[in-house]
C-alpha cells in the first residue's frame, strides 16, 4: 500500500513513517524541513511543504503525479498554550489554520490520488471535545481540534459515496517535542496503535471520533 503521511518529521509522525515502512508499505513522507532521522528511512520524502500554503500543496499534488494514495494521514499540526489574560489572536488563528485548514485543504488537493478503498485519517484530540472537557484553557488547541472534527465528519459525508473512508483519530498523550515529552505513551506506541485503527476504518465507521486505544470519544 502507499502511505502519505504529513508532518513525518518528527513526533508521531515519524514513527507512523517507521511504522508502515517496517510493514513493507511504500510511504511518502511529507514536512516543512526533513529531520536527520527522517532521511535515514527508506522512504519519498517531499519537503518544503507547509500544509496551509495552497501552492505548495499543488507542488506536492503535481510531485505525485499519476500514484494513488491508499491511506492519507493528516498529522501535521501545532500546540500553543493560551488561557485567559494571556490570549494571543495570533497563536489561535496560526492553530486554526494548521490544525484545521490545513488537513482540508491537503484532502481537497489531494482527492484526485485517493481511489475506492482509500482512507483518510485524521490525527486529531480529545482535547477537541466540548463533552469531554473539565480542565478548560488552551483556546486555540481546544477551538482547532473541534473545528478539525467538524471538518472530518463533513468529509466522511462527503467521501462516503466514492467508496472512502474517513477517521478522527486522538493518539494519547504522547511523548513528544509538542508538549516536552510529559506524555504517558511512546510516540512508537502511540503509532502502533494508530495503524491498528486505521487498519479497523471501514465505511460503516466512517466519520468516527476514537482515542488509539480503540475507545470511542465523545464530541
Amino acid at each position: 500500500m502507499h502511505i502519505l503521511i504529513t508532518g513525518a518529521n518528527r513526533g508521531i509522525g515519524l514513527a507512523l513513517t517507521r511504522q508502515y515502512l517496517d510493514r513493507g508499505d511504500e510511504v511518502t513522507a511529507v514536512c516543512r524541513q526533513a529531520s536527520a532521522e527522517l532521511r535515514k528511512l527508506d522512504c519519498n520524502v517531499i519537503e518544503g511543504i507547509d500544509v496551509t500554503d495552497t501552492d505548495a500543496l499543488q507542488k506536492l499534488s503535481a510531485e505525485l503525479k499519476n500514484t494513488s494514495i491508499d491511506i492519507l494521514i493528516n498529522n501535521a499540526g501545532l500546540l500553543s498554550r493560551e488561557s485567559l489574560g494571556d490570549l494571543s489572536v495570533e497563536s489561535i488563528r496560526k492553530q486554526f489554520d494548521v490544525n484545521a485548514v490545513g488537513p482540508l485543504l491537503v484532502t481537497d488537493t489531494l482527492r484526485p490520488h485517493l481511489k475506492r478503498g482509500s482512507k483518510v485519517a485524521l490525527i486529531t484530540s480529545r482535547m477537541g471535545s466540548m463533552a469531554d472537557n473539565g480542565s478548560g484553557a488552551y483556546y486555540g488547541y481546544r477551538m482547532s481540534k473541534a473545528a478539525l472534527n467538524a471538518a472530518g465528519v463533513s468529509l466522511a459525508n462527503d467521501l462516503k459515496d466514492d467508496g472512502i473512508a474517513v477517521g478522527l483519530l486522538h493518539p494519547g498523550f504522547v511523548q513528544t517535542d509538542m508538549v516536552n515529552h510529559a506524555g504517558d505513551i511512546s510516540a512508537d506506541e502511540a503509532a502502533q496503535r494508530l495503524v491498528q485503527r486505521i487498519d479497523e476504518l471501514t465505511l460503516e465507521n466512517t466519520g468516527s471520533f476514537r482515542h488509539s486505544n480503540g475507545e470511542s470519544l465523545p464530541f
